[in-house]
């Protein structure tokens, strides 16, 4: 048996409805009505599963969303700040239009390389990569195989997705969609990393599926 990394993303939040950015503890909503339904489904898809591990950021959002499974299959959660989702800095709370009006220079050049780009007082893509990458070494270490949940928000899972398939981490943007609720399965097999889903979000009911997933 395998090594094998579930990937979820947090459930849908106020602002994932509206594209809005999220990162730190001074600006952590919950999930919404709908968003907690999707941990419920979540849970009930994969509650079952023998997992070894749940890893979760330790952001409101996360815990909410990792709290259904956990409670199903009985584990506690491991909670990790290197799964937080990246510090936006000053353009906390903000909307992509504000900040291509507000900010417009430096925000064209975040989206252009965001690896080595940071927001006024935030995070660069390396430096996520850096912290998750000792996350995923911790995992590693600790399992040889069986199941492991990492729940995780958007630019984190995506970047660490690139880490593992050794893509730059300045194209996380434009290698990875990652919807809320979505689930990515990498198992670690003796040849490398071997991705069999990515932004899965199948357990999840058709009106779940249908709201908007930024």
């Amino acid at each position: 048996m395998s090594l094998t990394l579930y990937f979820l993303r947090h459930g849908q939040t106020a602002y994932s409805k509206t594209g809005g950015y999220c990162g730190r503890p001074e600006n952590d909503p919950g999930l919404t009505p709908e968003g907690i339904q999707m941990a419920i489904a979540f849970a009930k898809t994969y509650g079952d599963l023998p997992w070894k591990a749940v890893y979760v950021s330790p952001l409101h959002r996360t815990i909410q969303t990792a709290t259904p499974v956990c409670e199903r299959a009985g584990i506690s959660m491991e909670l990790r700040d290197g799964l937080k989702e990246i510090a936006y800095g000053s353009w906390e709370g903000k909307h992509p239009q504000v900040l291509y009006q507000e900010d417009h220079d430096l925000y064209v050049r975040w989206l252009t390389d965001p690896a080595w780009t940071a927001p006024p007082g935030g995070e660069r893509g390396i430096d996520i990569a850096r912290r998750t990458s000792q996350v995923l070494e911790e995992i590693e270490q600790k399992y040889c195989e069986g199941n492991i949940l990492i729940v995780s928000h958007k630019a984190t899972i995506r970047i660490m997705l690139c880490g593992l398939m050794g893509i730059d981490v300045g194209r996380y943007r434009d290698r990875f969609a990652m919807p809320v609720a979505g689930l990515s399965i990498v198992e670690m097999g003796e040849r490398g990393p071997l991705f069999h889903v990515i932004g899965d979000r199948s357990h999840l009911d058709s009106y779940l599926r249908s709201l908007p997933c930024t």
